[in-house]
């Protein structure tokens, strides 16, 4: 039975760069072609195509390989999903340099813990995040997305749709915008006026 070595990598923004995941997963004999990669996806998703693609490609006997069990799933129940369905198709799971053994029962504790620890990790992360978000916005510091329009615009628009000559979808070609942009514009200058 040949064992390939088949590859995941993940990160969690588009700002974040896989190079290093790609060259710890060399490091550890994956073959670049045998690499499947999610950008900009987290870990809690689980609607990841990359991950459906490496685990569609690991055969009986094959190993999958990810570099820390973080990349793999941010929860417990999901590592352990994956894990399970892994071992009953006679796959092998690499975290690093270490293969887990799911009839080991100190090799299931340990995949356990660690588990838990990216769970932890992702909770941290979360509630830093909304934290500082809180703060920001007290500051003034956080305002949500800019207007797609600019305030000259946006008067001008408010002034062509109330002159009843214009409608919603002509507003939209006209500006170059979405039809759900003009309403939101609209109620934006609705309120001002």
């Amino acid at each position: 039975m040949k064992n390939t070595r088949i590859g995941y990598a993940r990160c969690s923004t588009d700002k974040q760069d896989l190079a290093a995941q790609r060259a710890a997963l060399a490091d550890l004999d994956v073959a670049s072609d045998h690499i499947y990669a999610d950008h900009g996806l987290t870990g809690r998703n689980r609607d990841r195509p990359g991950l459906d693609q490496a685990l569609a490609a690991v055969r009986t006997g094959d190993t999958l390989v990810v570099t820390k069990l973080d990349r793999l799933a941010r929860s417990v129940p999901d590592a352990r999903e994956i894990a399970d369905s892994l071992a009953k198709r006679g796959i092998k799971l690499a975290l690093g340099g270490s293969v887990y053994d799911p009839t080991d029962p100190m090799g299931k504790m340990f995949f356990n813990i660690l588990a838990t620890f990216a769970e932890f990790e992702s909770d941290l992360i979360r509630m830093r995040t909304r934290e500082g978000m809180k703060i920001a916005r007290a500051k003034g510091k956080l305002r949500g997305k800019k207007p797609k329009l600019s305030e000259k615009q946006q008067r001008e628009l408010r002034k062509m749709y109330d002159t009843g000559d214009y409608s919603v979808s002509d507003l939209a070609e006209l500006f170059s915008v979405s039809r759900p942009t003009i309403y939101r514009t609209l109620e934006r200058t609705a309120i001002r006026a």
